[in-house]
């Protein structure tokens, strides 16, 4: 893998260490949602690009419109590297936080995101470690 990969994987590492934080944060604290929510959508976007340098130079599959996450997501399921139809649940709650003008679709997804949406992204990482290791 090259250098703007491994420049790319240590920014989604981070970014999640950081959004790991939301666990221990208050959520009706109107600051934690908004910086959950922008975490949430940075480390999303992260994830969809890490699998997209991971399926060019890894699979060395190329027959995708690489910038797009839902092509990407479908082509990394293909590829085994996700599985189930959490990253695209995902996808679309990061397409409705980004309209999110007055909190109201922060406040209905922060449990979900710190509850369930953290762990899928650390099952993520995992793969990936595990994947870099065999290389």
């Amino acid at each position: 893998m090259d250098e703007k990969f491994t420049k790319r994987y240590e920014s989604f590492r981070n970014s999640l260490a950081s959004l790991t934080e939301a666990k221990q944060r208050d959520m009706e604290d109107s600051f934690v949602l908004s910086g959950t929510s922008a975490k949430f959508s940075i480390t999303f976007d992260l994830g969809w690009k890490v699998m997209k340098d991971i399926l060019v130079q890894y699979y060395a599959m190329t027959g995708f419109v690489a910038g797009s996450p839902r092509e990407v997501l479908r082509e990394s399921f293909k590829a085994e590297l996700i599985q189930g139809d959490e990253w695209m649940d995902r996808l679309k709650v990061r397409n409705q936080l980004a309209h999110d003008y007055d909190g109201v679709i922060v406040k209905k997804y922060c449990h979900i995101i710190v509850d369930e949406y953290i762990g899928k992204f650390e099952e993520f990482q995992s793969k990936v470690d595990v994947l870099l290791e065999e290389i």
